[in-house]
């Protein structure tokens, strides 16, 4: 770990391009631009709805193909800001192939972690977004497929329970650390990867899960008085 700390300390430029980049990319909110977009620039989605700048208001206020349209680029966005990350991180001279790939990684956390801020503190919009939850999600895709198929696993059997959106991704935030820390030490500690590693990833995950759980404060009040709005197909009704 202190091997990982010096690091970290040695590469301070690295790390406050990356964030600054991931920042800046994860501040073009998709939700807004997209609803702006759709109706003339005459309404904010977050003055819609929840209020919430992100794919599930989108869906509910604004309709299916802005939704989708909002989804895909919140995605793409983190997954830029991440390949860019390990690019830089990946300039750093490394003893072995696996070291390199530590040093990669780092630096996808690093831009995932700035892009979700800026997602839901875009400084293009008055610093008020979403809540991150597919913005991490594209985090989680690209820096570990396993744990991504296990959080994506939790959301959707959450969600085939419950139809409730907000629950799904709190369910997947809370395992997202717990799931990082078994693939890595369970996997990739035997195999030759650093304890500090496997340390650092769960540590950058649990960060993740708790900024996503805390952003979902106002949804975990309406949970808890069962006033939590579910997603469901509407139903055709006859001219």
């Amino acid at each position: 770990m202190n091997f990982y700390l010096s690091f970290l300390a040695y590469n301070c430029w690295r790390i406050i391009i990356t964030a600054v980049i991931a920042y800046l990319l994860g501040s073009v909110n998709t939700a807004v631009i997209v609803t702006k977009i759709v109706t003339g620039g005459k309404k904010d989605i977050r003055e819609m709805g929840s209020g919430n700048a992100g794919f599930t208001n989108v869906l509910r206020s604004v309709g299916k193909v802005p939704a989708i349209f909002t989804i895909v680029c919140d995605a793409l966005k983190c997954v830029v800001a991440v390949i860019i990350g390990w690019l830089i991180f990946s300039t750093i001279p490394a003893d072995s192939q696996i070291l390199s790939n530590e040093f990669g990684n780092c630096g996808k956390y690093i831009a995932g972690i700035f892009a979700i801020l800026g997602h839901s503190y875009p400084v293009y919009f008055h610093f008020k977004g979403g809540k991150g939850v597919v913005t991490a999600a594209a985090l989680i895709a690209s820096e570990d497929w396993r744990v991504f198929i296990a959080v994506i696993a939790a959301f959707l059997i959450v969600f085939a329970c419950t139809k409730i959106i907000s629950l799904s991704s709190i369910t997947a935030a809370v395992l997202y650390g717990p799931f990082t820390f078994l693939a890595t030490f369970l996997f990739d500690y035997p195999n030759g990867y650093s304890l500090g590693y496997v340390i650092l990833s769960t540590v950058a995950a649990l960060i993740i899960g708790i900024f996503v759980i805390v952003k979902h404060k106002d949804n975990i009040k309406r949970l808890m008085r069962g006033e939590e709005k579910k997603i469901t197909a509407k139903k055709k009704t006859n001219a």
